[in-house]
């Protein structure tokens, strides 16, 4: 009784947290140079309120922190605006039509340095504003003279992208500007904006165009270092190790010191990929040496990369004395500087990685405080995805340690915190497909410039050589259809790839939120057994949910699993339900015979919940004993149909019976269920259907749940 009283204020309790407080915000939206109020400004929530500005450019609207706002109006860009507190807020804009009017008064063709200028513009807001740093190639391209500053600029264009992570359109700028002038600073990025794109064979066949006797001491080296990066990649790690020991050769000779340490380490990583720890070791151990007479933050990456080799050999000691000398040096760093949460040098991250290693030594005891400061540090950073790994390692700990009130007190933070990290991430990839297709507009409207240019230098000679005029025409029209093709062919390569990751990140993330109750319920009986000293059957209990939190966690990175896997899963998870409530009902699982299971593939955990809702909201209060029928059967050769029918209450009962949190969590539950369906048919073309329906018209209605598979 006294658990379950626990159980029930820790559920209040997260359900309190869970709901953020809302807030009203006050703010207004004025001209930058005039300071003009705009009216009738269109004021949204990211799939909340809305409001408009009143005559004077103010509103008011209810929010609360972590929103988006959106700005939006006819003669300005959008505006996009996360809350943070509720400080009032002021939106300046600058009119579209002014802003033209200002760029073509400030950039007039009268001014012979302008193109320069533009791109020292660029170059600035390179790191800071993408978008801002294209428009100023866009206005330099527009001025541009000669072969040189196009190559020029098509060069920074490339820098733009590389920088922004968007490699395929950098490859095809640094192509544009190798094509108009051959530098072997645009080869050498070419090659490597290759690599990172995974065009290993065109990164590799473009380091080998190169002629070796043009270049400079250090190009020569970033050239060694290259082809050794993609020989790494495709695993071909003797050439790997070979280029590097060339590029180090070269660096020694010349005093190049700090590609001395970064080939040492890569060599240590090419023999550690290799399988010879030893050799590995010893170059890890040389570029440890030369970066600690480099500056403070390069020490630091060392020593973290040093960290890690020793993790992956179970060397756990030497791991946490490098991570502590580490987390030392992160410490003083950090009060000069600032290192964003997805730098690998932060102390949460450091934190974690040391409590993790003490843990696996089955040191709990200092595992425990290292844990909970990675988590402290995690929270007061707003770094979520190291709060969540570290409050999951801690439920885990506890639970190793028997400590079973503490491990679920523990594990219902990480359920918030999975929920938290799914809003962040679904905002994130909002951002990113608003960002990607903005990039792209502006890539198309600059090959637009580019070909009308072309037409209208085409137009122009054709007054002065009318023979030499038709020429220049057709092939300006050739030049200007092969460069929309390639415009076309680039924006759908590009804008399926950005579908994909979001399916795939989309899908991890729903996959990831598993639903608690069960894994709540089955400690608390755990609890129980133990409270009431039936060791016993608290052991065998307890060693049946191990295994269905292995199998769990081992498919949870899977899109499909195999059919044999899935049954597996469910028969284990089924014994469990029944083990709790065998007064309740009763259960057969039943596979056509004729069935060959591996010839099929099912999406992980997408039949429990249905089972999960049979057990407690059908089955649970039915007055007499219930039944639950799991069967498999093939309607065809390339289909089967999975049945789960149970004659419990039905859905309109259960439905009456729910507090308004229950409906709300089955429906988030379901919810999942479809969105992963959903996605999974998108990418796979229609392979899973699910129908839901009463199982019979009886005072006891229960409920079938009928999923159709295909084989691919």
């Amino acid at each position: 009784m006294i658990l379950s009283t626990t159980y029930m204020f820790a559920q209040v309790n997260n359900e309190s947290i869970n709901q953020e407080p809302r807030f009203s915000i006050r703010g207004s939206v004025i001209e930058s140079d005039t300071r003009n109020p705009i009216s009738n400004v269109n004021i949204e929530v990211n799939g909340g309120a809305y409001t408009t500005t009143n005559y004077a450019g103010d509103f008011r609207i209810e929010v609360k922190k972590g929103d988006e706002l959106i700005i939006r109006h006819k003669d300005f860009e959008t505006v996009y605006y996360t809350i943070l507190s509720n400080e009032r807020i002021t939106v300046e804009v600058e009119p579209n039509k002014k802003e033209i009017e200002y760029k073509q008064k400030k950039f007039s063709r009268s001014n012979p340095n302008q193109f320069k200028s533009l791109i020292d513009s660029a170059e600035t807001h390179l790191k800071k504003d993408a978008k801002r740093s294209i428009q100023f190639i866009e206005l330099a391209l527009a001025r541009s003279h000669s072969v040189k500053e196009n190559a020029e600029a098509y060069e920074v264009l490339g820098d733009i992208y590389m920088f922004w992570k968007q490699y395929d359109l950098a490859v095809s700028n640094y192509r544009v500007s190798d094509q108009n002038m051959k530098t072997n600073v645009v080869k050498l990025k070419l090659a490597t904006a290759y690599k990172q794109n995974n065009n290993y064979q065109e990164s590799i066949a473009t380091y080998k165009e190169i002629n070796k006797r043009t270049l400079s001491n250090w190009q020569l080296v970033q050239l060694h270092e290259g082809i050794g990066d993609v020989y790494l990649l495709t695993q071909n790690y003797q050439l790997s190790i070979d280029n590097y020991q060339k590029g180090l050769v070269v660096a020694q000779k010349h005093l190049i010191t700090p590609k001395i340490t970064d080939l040492n380490s890569k060599i240590a990583q090419a023999y550690n990929a290799k399988g010879e720890a030893q050799k590995a070791e010893g170059y890890f151990n040389k570029s440890m040496k030369l970066a600690s007479t480099q500056n403070k933050k390069r020490a630091i990456e060392e020593k973290i990369k040093v960290a890690d080799f020793q993790s992956d050999h179970s060397n756990y000691s030497s791991e946490i004395a490098l991570r502590k000398q580490a987390l030392e040096d992160i410490n003083d760093f950090e009060n000069d500087s600032v290192l964003d949460n997805e730098s690998a040098l932060t102390s949460q991250k450091q934190n974690y990685k040391i409590g993790n290693a003490f843990a696996l030594q089955k040191d709990y005891q200092n595992a425990i405080p290292y844990l909970e400061k990675s988590i402290a540090e995690a929270d007061s950073k707003e770094d979520l995805t190291v709060q969540k790994d570290a409050t999951r390692r801690l439920s885990e700990i506890y639970r190793d340690a028997g400590q079973f009130d503490k491990a679920l007190i523990a594990y219902q933070s990480y359920v918030d915190l999975v929920d938290k990290l799914y809003s962040k991430k679904e905002q994130e990839i909002s951002q990113a497909a608003r960002f990607s297709k903005d990039i792209v507009n502006k890539q198309n409207r600059i090959l637009s410039l580019e070909s009308d240019r072309a037409l209208t230098e085409s137009q122009f000679q054709l007054t002065t050589e009318e023979a030499k005029r038709q020429k220049l025409i057709i092939y300006s029209l050739i030049g200007g259809v092969l460069l929309l093709l390639v415009t076309a062919l680039l924006m759908f390569k590009y804008i399926k790839q950005q579908r994909l990751a979001n399916n795939l990140l989309a899908l991890k993330s729903l996959r990831s939120q598993m639903n608690p109750h069960f894994i709540f319920n089955a400690l608390n009986s755990v609890n129980s057994f133990i409270a009431s000293n039936d060791e016993r059957t608290a052991n065998k209990y307890l060693t049946d949910f191990s295994l269905l939190m292995r199998a769990v966690l081992e498919n949870s990175e899977e899109d499909f699993i195999p059919l044999e896997k899935e049954i597996e899963l469910l028969e284990l998870y089924t014994k469990l339900e029944h083990f709790r409530f065998q007064d309740k009902f009763d259960y057969h699982i039943n596979i056509d015979e004729n069935i060959n299971v591996q010839d099929f593939v099912i999406p992980p955990m997408l039949l429990q919940p249905y089972i999960e809702n049979a057990v407690w909201h059908g089955l649970r209060y039915k007055k007499s004993k219930g039944h639950l029928e799991i069967g498999i059967t093939q309607t065809e050769s390339d289909e089967i149909k999975i049945t789960i029918t149970d004659d419990g209450i039905g859905r309109q009962k259960s439905k009456a019976l729910k507090t308004k949190h229950q409906q709300k969590q089955k429906s988030k539950g379901m919810g999942n269920i479809k969105k992963r369906v959903s996605i999974l048919n998108e990418m796979y073309k229609d392979r899973v259907d699910v129908f839901v329906d009463d199982f019979k018209e009886e005072e006891d209605t229960g409920t079938r749940v009928v999923v159709t598979l295909k084989k691919d």
